[in-house]
């Protein structure tokens, strides 16, 4: 069984919760990125997207690399992963849930034509 950090899983689920950071995610999952070019598409001052990379560093989304002055971007997946495998644990739950609840609907169904 996988073990979680309950920290780290809501940082991700923070981090992810907002439309501009899963687009920025998006662009370095094409590979690695300058803060400018990762600004560009978005009508946000350069502060306000160095926010939403901050938000995405300390959850663990990305890494920062320094070449002088330019800043670049990697997509790191591995708190990704993580989520998708705690989401994955509850959709099978859940799956099993609505299988039982179908298997059980069809008894009734069937003891009641049976009924008539």
């Amino acid at each position: 069984m996988v073990k979680y950090s309950p920290k780290m899983l809501n940082r991700t689920f923070a981090a992810l919760a907002d439309p501009t950071r899963r687009r920025i995610l998006a662009h370095l999952a094409r590979g690695d990125r300058c803060v400018t070019d990762l600004a560009r598409p978005h009508a946000m001052s350069l502060p306000a997207v160095s926010k939403h990379l901050r938000v995405l560093e300390k959850a663990g989304l990305l890494r920062r690399r320094r070449y002088g002055r330019v800043h670049e971007m990697q997509l790191e997946a591995k708190p990704l992963k993580q989520a998708a495998l705690w989401v994955e644990k509850y959709r099978k739950f859940w799956e099993g849930s609505l299988d039982r609840l179908a298997e059980y609907l069809e008894k009734t169904n069937k003891a009641k034509k049976g009924n008539k």
